[in-house]
């Protein structure tokens, strides 16, 4: 008698990467298993409307699209479950996946539990997250436009939001903690040289402003603790991303920032059977693209499983 809890595949994560898998796998009759995490849809169900998602001229917001791929991929077969997984074992095959309600064996594992943005930790911040706070320029900059914006960082990626929200907002004013930037002197110039962008030196935000929208923010002075005020249309956090690899660090190699190693052009990792996608394993493409375009890997990775027949 088959083993009820064995599956050939089990994706770990349900963000467009994750989906996408197992809409890809579903269709090759692979019948997998989807453990869709704590944030079940990934990122994009803290977005609001997303129009750079192919198919959607009109747009569409982020969680209706990460419902409609959860129901694409369970009308081919996919079994996606609201399960966090705590542990995973790959020392032999089948691999075997521990979750807060069951416990499973595959013949393959897909890792799609992405990165999830550093965020400063205040309630405001929450309730807003959506409503003017977001953590990503590329998907939510065209909303700003002509209006003011904030953004939180003082390295590459903060710099770099900044120019690039240049082209919608009418100002950005960038909040860092320090006088001076951890950021490349080139991105340092660029930001500098942009008459849209000001600065705010030897800041952090106290407390973010706004009821049912961001109206702006309450600064500290990081020398004196002087509280200031600020208006703003939209709050940006780019203080960076933590890769969700915890779980699996005993297991596979991961760099030294804590994202998966795979081998160059494949998604493959260095256990066999064992791929990587989306967000947990990219460190070369701009991971704010990726949280709203499906990864294009995925014919080839269907190629292998067929090949091999897992």
């Amino acid at each position: 008698m088959a083993d009820s809890n064995h599956y050939k595949v089990i994706i770990v994560g349900s963000g467009p990467a994750g989906l996408t898998a197992a809409i890809y796998a579903a269709r090759a009759e692979l019948k997998p298993l989807v453990l869709e995490g704590n944030q079940p849809g990934g990122q994009l169900t803290i977005t609001t409307d997303v129009e750079n998602f192919p198919g959607f001229p009109d747009g569409i917001m982020g969680p209706q699209l990460m419902e409609d791929m959860r129901t694409q991929a369970n009308k081919f077969g996919a079994d996606t479950r609201f399960e966090v997984v705590d542990k995973v074992d790959m020392s032999s095959r089948p691999f075997k996946i521990e979750s807060d309600s069951g416990k499973y064996t595959a013949d393959a594992l897909i890792i799609a539990t992405g990165a999830s943005a550093r965020l400063l930790g205040m309630d405001s911040e929450t309730r807003l997250m959506g409503r003017g706070v977001s953590a990503c320029a590329t998907c939510d900059g065209f909303f700003y436009k002509d209006k003011e914006v904030l953004v939180v960082g003082g390295g590459d990626s903060a710099l770099e939001e900044a120019t690039f929200l240049t082209k919608f907002a009418s100002k950005v004013t960038v909040v860092h903690r320090r006088d001076e930037f951890r950021a490349s002197k080139i991105m340092v110039e660029k930001a500098k040289q942009n008459p849209k962008v000001e600065f705010a030196y030897n800041k952090v935000i106290d407390e973010i402003l706004g009821e049912e929208f961001v109206t702006g923010a309450s600064l500290k002075d990081t020398k004196t603790g002087e509280l200031s005020e600020v208006s703003a249309d939209g709050i940006f956090m780019a203080i960076g991303h933590t890769p969700n690899t915890q779980i699996f660090k005993d297991n596979i190699d991961l760099d030294e920032n804590g994202y998966i190693n795979t081998i160059p052009g494949t998604t493959k990792t260095n256990m066999e059977g064992v791929f990587a996608c989306g967000d947990v394993q990219d460190t070369l493409i701009n991971r704010r693209l990726l949280q709203q375009v499906p990864v294009v890997w995925l014919p080839w990775m269907q190629n292998i499983f067929l090949k091999d027949k897992y």
